[in-house]
């Protein structure tokens, strides 16, 4: 019961972050949003850092380093200028793609053995991505198919930073991961918004930067810091393959959510959405 409790929560949160990012994007830009986020997660995270600073070995720290960058923040600026363009419950839907892009890294990559229904599995997620930017009822843009291949590459760094950790930090606390990683990453993400003009004027501030830093925050707190602990929580009681298959509940959580903020969502979309879900169920099945 607790299991899946914590697996609908996690796909409200998740299926959410999408919507969250639209909302900041509203009075900041894509930049500001995404770093944002980050500085948020690592503030949360902070408290925890000492005991992450003092329990993981100095040689794993490039590895946590590198973890941090590829997992979350190279991530949180590619959906974020993506999401400029194209619908939020599109982003969500490319996505989906995120296992099936870990398959393929791992076995081009990193040595990964895989079955023949593995590789039936990728090409039929593969199918899907194809057909998406067709399946739209607007036609296709030349300028969204590339703004959408920003998630793509958003799914690419993810499934890197999976490879990654399962190699060189499957032996390092995940609490110990996210909290020496986020706190390496508070710097930059405090110079960014310097160089990004976020603090100037800050006394003239309006309520419409509020409103979308309040989102970008939210998006930080509970889709990168709480999401996290939650999702490393469902792993260690229901297992890594049950864990895996929230990938199947985000997308449908961020169409729910664009149609509510009139978000056109087609058909033909959602049928690609679930050719790609069908590769992902069919790289998971044993």
């Amino acid at each position: 019961m607790i299991s899946w409790i914590l697996f609908l929560v996690l796909c409200m949160i998740w299926g959410s972050s999408f919507i969250l990012m639209k909302l900041g994007l509203n009075a900041l830009s894509p930049y500001q949003v995404a770093t944002i986020r980050i500085l948020s997660a690592g503030l949360v995270l902070l408290p925890f850092s000492y005991k992450a600073f003092t329990n993981v070995p100095r040689k794993t720290w490039p590895y946590v380093i590198l973890s941090g960058v590829l997992g979350s923040f190279i991530p949180a600026f590619l959906y974020c200028i993506a999401e400029t363009r194209i619908d939020s419950s599109l982003a969500a839907i490319f996505n989906s793609l995120t296992p099936l892009c870990t398959i393929i890294a791992g076995i081009l990559f990193f040595k990964l053995k895989t079955r023949p229904q593995k590789i039936t599995g990728v090409l039929i997620g593969l199918i899907g991505l194809v057909l998406l930017p067709f399946a739209s009822g607007k036609g296709v843009d030349l300028k969204d198919i590339s703004f959408s291949a920003l998630v793509v590459a958003a799914t690419i760094s993810y499934a890197f930073n999976v490879n990654i950790a399962a190699k060189h930090l499957h032996l390092t606390g995940s609490a110990n991961i996210a909290a020496l990683a986020f706190s390496f990453l508070l710097i930059p993400c405090i110079i960014i918004l310097i160089a990004t003009g976020y603090f100037k004027n800050i006394a003239a501030i309006d309520s419409a930067k509020i409103y979308s830093t309040l989102a970008a925050v939210v998006l930080g707190v509970c889709g990168t810091a709480l999401a996290n602990i939650l999702f490393y929580s469902l792993v260690k009681k229901a297992g890594a393959v049950f864990s895996s298959l929230v990938t199947y509940g985000i997308p449908f959580i961020a169409v729910i959510w664009g149609l509510l903020y009139s978000e056109s969502v087609t058909f033909a979309e959602i049928g690609c959405l679930l050719i790609i879900l069908g590769g992902v169920y069919i790289v998971n099945r044993r």
